[in-house]
């Protein structure tokens, strides 16, 4: 689901430039507002979307899965702590969602990574994340496949 910008509502402050892992989101030179400038090469992350302080960027549902007349909003509320979203489905029904935002600040809550020892050859060929292990605290491992586990499509 592409972004696109009200320009009614965008004041132009970049924070979706900042944001933007793909490098799509521009500040127009004449009308000083954002706009998405490559939407068939958006990442779909919803970056933007919770980083703009106006709620002026909003998605476009693909027809396939989310035929003409639903509608997705998402609210970020840094004074209450939440991002809220809003789906509207073309019969009416609303579904509302709230989580907490966990944003930190730069350079917060994140382990350097050169702390991190040296990981050995099974550690560079495993599936699992560097902090995946600890993170999840599943006893006995994840379950993960093995080379020549997956063989056209079945799992062995």
């Amino acid at each position: 689901m592409p972004t696109f910008v009200y320009m009614t509502r965008c004041d132009g402050c970049g924070h979706c430039v900042d944001i933007c892992p793909s490098d799509i989101m521009h500040i127009d030179t004449t009308t000083r507002r954002a706009y998405n400038m490559e939407p068939n090469m958006c990442w779909e992350c919803y970056s933007c979307v919770k980083a703009c302080p106006q709620n002026a960027i909003d998605v476009r549902g693909y027809a396939d899965f989310a035929p003409l007349g639903h509608s997705v909003r998402v609210l970020r509320e840094e004074e209450k702590g939440t991002i809220s979203w809003k789906i509207r489905f073309r019969d009416g029904r609303e579904k509302n969602f709230v989580s907490p935002i966990t944003t930190k600040p730069w350079g917060e809550g994140i382990e350097d990574l050169a702390d991190l020892n040296v990981p050995d050859e099974e550690a560079l060929n495993s599936q699992l994340l560097a902090y995946e292990p600890d993170v999840l605290g599943y006893e006995g491992g994840v379950r993960t496949l093995k080379k020549g586990q997956l063989k056209q499509g079945v799992y062995y």
